[in-house]
């Protein structure tokens, strides 16, 4: 039987600095945002919110909404740019945040970064009904020399819909466009829809980039300073820079909340310690804006499970940063909960966390051992999750396998952030493929 070991309480991440931005998570001592610890009321939360997602997900692709075309801002000269990459300590979500600047002269501002959101938004001042708590100071538009409005008859204000879902309206006084976007656990945001110059690094600064410059927001937001859009869409980062950067990126998240990661643009340069796999990218039926994958099967300690390709293939899979939990066919994940816990019998059960019933007291030992949990996707490639990927941790005493079933096996499949850590994620939309490296960060 293949196995791993991890110390539950000793994880610990090296900073990859290569003119990185970093990746931190929002509940982490490095994180600008919260410097508390997380109570087993918060880990609740963080999996209701994530649930909350996932319904909103799966409603977005029964409306089978695509995407539409529009046009991308102008981009300084370069090439290729990599930042750091955090896990946030937010209260209530458990995301990746890297700081950015905004405006000029430019305001830092944290960040999620999103691969399943298209639309960039930030809270604005003056907030016109409610803005929620955030570290950093609110970004006021008023003092940037580059901020612009779009109007509401440009093609930019069009390509709205296509990304958030909603029509977008117009300010009768300004002539201003006014996007809105609500997400799952009824979260939203309202506001004036953008240019400004977005600075990534000194070297690597767009100019006229789109993005939500909110007035009306309300939510479990948290302290981030909110979102930046990775997805498919024209309006996302990833389109309006893609003369820039050729529509190239890649990620890698730290295995503990006192780590660094990165969020890299333009480079296939591997960080990884062993080599690049790559995975053919397709594109789901019902929205193009999604990063999806052809997953083939699943292995715990060595064993393949009893599982159908077919199963997965049928309502497809995506790959998403900003959903925590890998939700899987409920089959699949019957059949993958069951061997789980026959390889992990020795140890004493625990409570449910949520959506997460398959859960473990750990608490009297100091080094536990796990069976290797491997994924099989199209193209002949095999992912082996790091050990930090395969369990979610609320206490010693409750640690739970980090997988979820979906209400049905025609709901689309979502492979999560927690399965992602310590992998370097190539995402070459250009190129048609995704790529894992094992060891991309620690």
């Amino acid at each position: 039987m293949l196995q791993t070991t991890t110390h539950i309480n000793t994880m610990q991440l090296v900073p990859n600095h290569e003119a990185s931005l970093k990746v931190v998570h929002k509940h982490g001592p490095c994180s600008q945002v919260h410097q508390d610890s997380i109570t087993t009321h918060d880990h609740t939360q963080i999996l209701q919110q994530d649930q909350s997602r996932v319904k909103s997900i799966h409603a977005r692709l029964a409306k089978k909404s695509a995407t539409t075309a529009a046009a991308t801002g102008r981009i300084h000269q370069q090439d290729a740019t990599t930042i750091p990459a955090k896990s946030g300590a937010v209260v209530g979500s458990g995301n990746y945040i890297v700081t950015v600047g905004l405006g000029t002269p430019k305001r830092d501002l944290s960040l999620i970064f999103d691969t399943g959101s298209d639309l960039t938004w930030t809270q604005c001042q003056p907030c016109a009904k409610s803005c929620y708590s955030q570290k950093e100071t609110i970004f006021d538009p008023s003092k940037s020399s580059s901020y612009s409005n779009v109007s509401c008859t440009s093609a930019d204000c069009s390509q709205l819909k296509s990304a958030t879902g909603n029509t977008p309206s117009c300010s009768s006084v300004t002539s201003t466009c006014v996007y809105g976007i609500q997400y799952g656990d009824s979260s939203f945001s309202v506001g004036y829809f953008a240019r400004d110059t977005l600075t990534l690094s000194s070297s690597d600064v767009i100019s006229n980039f789109l993005y939500g410059c909110g007035q009306n927001n309300q939510g479990l937001f948290g302290g981030s300073a909110r979102l930046l859009g990775l997805g498919r869409n024209k309006i996302s980062l990833v389109e309006q820079t893609a003369q820039k950067y050729n529509r190239l990126f890649s990620y890698c998240l730290p295995s503990s909340s006192s780590s660094t990661g990165y969020l890299s643009f333009g480079t296939t340069g591997s960080k990884a310690q062993y080599p690049i796999k790559y995975t053919p990218l397709s594109t789901l039926s019902a929205s193009a804006s999604f990063y999806a994958l052809q997953v083939l099967g699943i292995s715990v300690g060595g064993n393949k499970l009893s599982v159908p390709a077919t199963l997965f293939q049928s309502a497809g899979t995506i790959i998403d940063s900003g959903t925590v939990i890998t939700r899987l066919p409920p089959t699949a994940y019957s059949a993958l909960s069951g061997e789980f816990k026959k390889q992990m019998s020795k140890y004493p059960s625990a409570p449910a966390l949520s959506i997460l019933d398959t859960c473990f007291n750990l608490s009297a030992y100091q080094t536990v051992t796990i069976p290797k949990i491997s994924f099989y996707f199209g193209g002949g490639t095999a992912v082996d999750l790091d050990a930090t990927g395969i369990l979610y941790a609320a206490s010693l005493s409750q640690v739970c396998l980090a997988f979820a079933g979906n209400s049905d096996d025609g709901d689309v499949a979502i492979f999560g952030n927690v399965q992602q850590k310590t992998l370097q994620v190539v995402y070459d939309i250009g190129g048609g493929r995704i790529g894992f490296g094992s060891g991309g960060c620690s």
